[in-house]
């Protein structure tokens, strides 16, 4: 069923044509990116499908009775409203209905009222729905349901944004950058909110293992027309390899960038996580082929940095605490050349403020940072780059350096960094302000990078940066000779580039684990499969089981220890199923459409494995209490 309908839109901004004549459709139950390079138009093209813009020309159609949301990268928002009056402040009648229904229990003395309000409740059957709202607000970590919008931070309230759009379930979600701002724990839930949701997509995203787990077709603007591509993130890179490879004219530069990208995800395993059994309990093994993923890059781009002494940094014993909230508890560590650290944990453990202490940028209440001699930092930050009136895009990266010594005397000058990037020789002599957000950020890259840092720290590089200027980066990260320090939530780009990680669990809980994020996850995951089948060893499948573990203090009903001797059994057939279907995405003769059909399959089998061993925990809970 044909939910939109675009046709011939176009839009331009003065002499700038962002896009002309594009026309397509989007259906019910596809979950769609679209695909370009920053500047292109992605946003112009998103505020026109909500009807925050209108096109210069063109007109977009929707079905009658469409509902639809849409999340902007900078939500407005009223700031006197709370969170939860926010949430009620949308046009959707379940939550009305729940709301009448609060101002009932809130006037007992009104009988009439509160019954009335019962049955609307019944009717609408809003008591499932008044969970589910609250379950999301609880995962995006918007507990404090009475805060004022006002106090919330830029991240908060795009959060609050998402909430409320998943809140209204409309037939049609538009999302610009929905990763934005959440932090890898909701990233994971996102996905498999999605995989669960019957809820067609429009999106822009540049989490490249989102479109890979979430998306279904993929919409590439590329030099003013639209390539579609039925299917997930890795078929958009063969189909487009393949689509280059047929077009005589297209950059030499732009083949092999997508090239190593797909050789890449050809090399990564389908499967994630790991049954006990094949757990990976020694670290020296994870360490060991975090060591051969970088050995098999072969180097482009041989940078002549300033060489680093035997004395890298060194911290002796560091502490740093906010009120009710420490961070760093007595933390020793001595880096070592060639390091490739990526930093992950919750939002609010304090990864920045780490950052910080290490490149002097604030202080620790106590012990102390040695810094080698020959140490050069190179800072990038959230807060980007001061835009000086008048100045152009060539002008910014000469205030910072000329050039990138190369070795054999060879080097990059601030005009080829910028070519590397995406800037052209015409948009290099562009005014700044005329950029759009995500070439700003392109530009403070570069103006870190010509600089020739030998540590390098990279505050959430990737956010607003597009696909292609990703491939871009991380091909010069993996040529960058010294050390690298990135907290990041894309975890796409953290596989690639880290060796080993830092993962901040909260109150100064930091462990050091020697992989990349896709380790992490691995090894996590194989521990929580370890703890359900050490419970299954350790209950017997006998009939009369739940009559002896009543005898113990359990606090089970027949009912659920029937239901949790059930689930057991029903998680290892869908564990069985999961692997099954994995296995078949090896088939080289697999067409566009069985791989989106395997996709959706996969995800419903996880998403289902998902939901039951949430069951399984709180019983399991219960048996222990």
């Amino acid at each position: 069923m044909n939910l939109l309908t675009v046709e011939n839109i176009a839009k331009s901004f003065g002499e700038l044509v962002l896009f002309d004549n594009l026309s397509f459709g989007i259906n019910k139950d596809q979950k769609i990116a679209l695909i370009a390079k920053n500047g292109s138009g992605k946003t112009s093209i998103l505020n026109i499908l909500s009807g925050a813009e209108s096109p210069d020309s063109g007109q977009v159609n929707y079905r009658k009775g469409t509902r639809v949301s849409f999340l902007e990268q900078e939500p407005k928002m009223d700031p006197n409203l709370t969170i939860e009056e926010t949430i009620f402040a949308s046009d959707n009648e379940v939550l009305k209905v729940i709301r009448t229904y609060e101002k009932a229990l809130n006037n007992p003395e009104d009988a009439e009222a509160y019954q009335k309000a019962f049955e609307a409740m019944d009717r609408f059957s809003a008591w499932d729905f008044e969970t589910q709202y609250k379950q999301i607000l609880f995962k995006l970590k918007l507990e404090d349901l009475n805060l004022k919008v006002g106090l919330l931070s830029g991240g908060q309230k795009k959060r609050l944004a998402l909430a409320d759009a998943l809140i209204n379930k409309p037939d049609l979600l538009i999302l610009d950058e929905p990763t934005n701002h959440l932090d890898l724990e909701m990233i994971e839930w996102l996905e498999q909110y999605f995989a669960k949701e019957n809820m067609t997509l429009f999106m822009v995203t540049h989490d490249r293992y989102f479109l890979e787990r979430v998306c279904n077709e993929i919409i590439e603007l590329d030099g003013g027309q639209l390539y579609p591509y039925k299917g997930n993130y890795s078929y958009y890179l063969e189909k487009k390899e393949a689509r280059q490879e047929q077009e005589a004219v297209e950059h030499h530069k732009s083949k092999l960038l997508f090239k190593k990208e797909l050789d890449w995800m050809r090399r990564q395993p389908k499967a994630r996580t790991t049954k006990s059994k094949s757990r990976i309990d020694d670290f020296h093994a994870i360490k060991e082929k975090a060591n051969n993923r970088r050995k098999e890059h072969e180097v482009q781009l041989e940078i002549n940095m300033t060489r680093m002494g035997s004395k890298i940094i060194e911290l002796h014993k560091i502490s740093k605490a906010f009120p009710e909230k420490p961070i760093l508890d007595q933390f020793d560590y001595s880096f070592t050349k060639g390091e490739r650290v990526g930093i992950i944990g919750k939002n609010g453990t304090g990864k920045s403020t780490f950052l910080n202490i290490i490149a002097g940028k604030g202080q620790p209440d106590s012990g102390k940072v040695v810094i080698g001699d020959t140490i050069k930092f190179g800072y990038y930050t959230q807060k980007g780059i001061e835009i000086k009136e008048g100045q152009k895009v060539i002008d910014v990266i000469r205030d910072f350096g000329d050039y990138i010594p190369l070795s054999k005397g060879r080097q990059i000058s601030a005009q080829q960094l910028l070519e590397r990037f995406l800037f052209d020789r015409k948009k290099q002599y562009d005014f700044v302000e005329k950029l759009s957000g995500g070439e700003r950020k392109r530009l403070y890259l570069c103006t870190i990078l010509i600089q020739n840092p030998n540590f390098l720290i990279l505050d959430e590089p990737t956010n607003d940066l597009d696909i292609v200027t990703l491939n871009v980066l991380e091909s010069f990260l993996l040529d960058f000779p010294g050390c690298l320090m990135v907290v990041s939530h894309d975890r796409y780009f953290m596989d690639k580039i880290v060796d080993h990680l830092f993962v901040f669990r909260g109150n100064a809980e930091i462990e050091n684990f020697p992989g990349n994020y896709s380790d992490y996850r691995a090894y996590e995951d194989s521990q929580v499969l370890e703890k359900r089948e050490q419970k299954e060893n350790s209950n017997t499948n006998s009939k009369n089981s739940w009559k002896a573990e009543s005898k113990t203090g359990t606090k089970l009903s027949y009912a659920e220890q029937k239901e949790y001797n059930q689930l057991e059994r029903e998680i290892q057939k869908l564990e069985n199923k999961k692997t099954k279907a994995q296995n078949e995405f090896t088939n080289p003769e697999l067409s566009g459409d069985d791989i989106a059909e395997l996709s959706k399959k996969l995800q419903q089998i996880t998403s289902e494995i998902e939901t039951k061993t949430e069951r399984w925990f709180a019983l399991s809970a219960m048996l222990e209490g």
